[in-house]
């Protein structure tokens, strides 16, 4: 069974995580990804370490393989006639062009969405921004912290008097993934119309859309959210705990689960404070202290096994070495080997979806720079019927 988009063709002129990420899933799930780099420095993440790896003269940024699995690389300057020439063949037989440029930047190297529709009417594009293409800062680099600030989520990370950025470039990675739905509907659409369209979001959109019922705490009942640690705002309780050995996470999601957590504690589920979960966010502090006392009495796996008994969700807080030395992990394929031309095996994570029927794939490692200027120059020109002269 070939994978859902095989037969598709991708270009991708996006760079650093929020662009490369939704061509990465995008190569994951079949599509022919044909990423164009500026000559001799190529994306900026090819720079973004420690940690590199490989020998000197050769290292390889960690934090570009994370982005760039299923793609082809080939080096242009779009400012110059080659590099416009190349990208309008790219583009003549693409059925999807991803670019994060600031707003106006294509529209200045001639390849405005009018041009690009011209060249090709089936292309979908996506577009992705740092705060929108329009509006009144439409303007302003995108970067993932300052979206993460700007959109409200440090605000509801970490303490309330410490705003915290999530662990990961969340922004960047939301709107990677959003992305990718609005390309799927895009080409879904253009099967019916014949004709693409513009695919637009941006890390601000795609933080605030995620917002989920912190939004509505301030939009619908006029609460403005704060950070408050490891506990749900609206679920008690629900949250890390200190076990006799490390932490645990409890989720009790329902007042049935609740009777069932409390007689695993020990705790009157009536107690007039924590008869309810109303009553239980209210006396969250006071919540934790109690069940505290008592699981602090024995290791978490005690806890973890005692718990799993009456149905109730619990975890332990795993490193990253943890995870994926985790057989769970790896048994739902969320670790890849790649064959790299300079670093030979490595292990990447995997991709987040699979399909039932379908074999594991086999995954191409990250390409080095230009690793394919020749190649897909040569495909251009089987496909125009001439030999073009701009590769070589």
């Amino acid at each position: 069974m070939s994978a859902p988009l095989t037969g598709y063709v991708v270009v991708d002129l996006s760079r650093a995580l929020a662009g490369p990420h939704a061509g990465m899933m995008l190569g994951d799930l079949g599509a022919r990804v044909i990423k164009v780099e500026v000559p001799e420095h190529g994306d900026e993440s090819r720079g973004w370490g420690p940690p590199f790896i490989g020998p000197p003269e050769q290292a390889v940024s960690t934090y570009f393989l994370s982005a760039n699995r299923n793609k082809e690389s080939v080096t242009a300057d779009l400012k110059s006639p080659d590099g416009g020439h190349l990208l309008t063949r790219l583009v003549r037989h693409a059925d999807v062009l991803i670019e994060n440029f600031r707003s106006g930047v294509l529209d200045r190297l001639g390849f405005g969405m009018e041009r690009l529709h011209e060249l090709n009417p089936r292309l979908v594009v996506l577009s992705i921004t740092g705060f929108g293409p329009d509006g009144p800062e439409a303007g302003r680099a995108g970067y993932d912290q300052i979206a993460q600030g700007e959109a409200g989520l440090m605000s509801l990370t970490g303490e309330p008097d410490e705003p915290t950025k999530v662990g990961v470039p969340i922004a960047d990675l939301l709107a990677g993934v959003h992305g990718v739905a609005g390309v799927l509907a895009a080409l879904l659409e253009r099967e019916r119309t014949g004709r693409g369209r513009v695919v637009r979001t941006s890390l601000l959109s795609s933080v605030v859309g995620v917002h989920a019922f912190q939004g509505t705490r301030w939009t619908v009942a006029g609460e403005v959210p704060h950070g408050i640690g490891n506990h749900h705002p609206s679920i008690a309780p629900y949250g890390l705990f200190h076990a006799a050995d490390g932490f645990l996470q409890v989720a009790v999601g329902s007042e049935g689960q609740w009777r069932g957590f409390a007689a695993v504690v020990g705790l009157d589920p009536d107690e007039p404070r924590f008869a309810s979960n109303r009553l239980r966010v209210q006396h969250r502090a006071e919540l934790v202290v109690a069940v505290e006392e008592v699981l602090t009495t024995r290791p978490r796996d005690h806890w973890l096994a005692r718990l799993d008994e009456v149905g109730i969700a619990s975890g332990k807080v795993r490193t990253l070495d943890e995870v994926y030395t985790w057989e769970q992990t790896r048994s739902q394929g969320l670790l890849v080997e790649v064959e790299h031309p300079v670093l030979g095996t490595v292990q990447l994570p995997g991709p987040a979806v699979r399909f039932d029927g379908a074999a594991p794939r086999e995954h191409a490692a990250p390409p080095l720079l230009g690793e394919h200027d020749k190649s897909v120059r040569a495909w251009l020109d089987e496909l125009d019927g001439t030999d073009d002269g701009d590769g070589g």
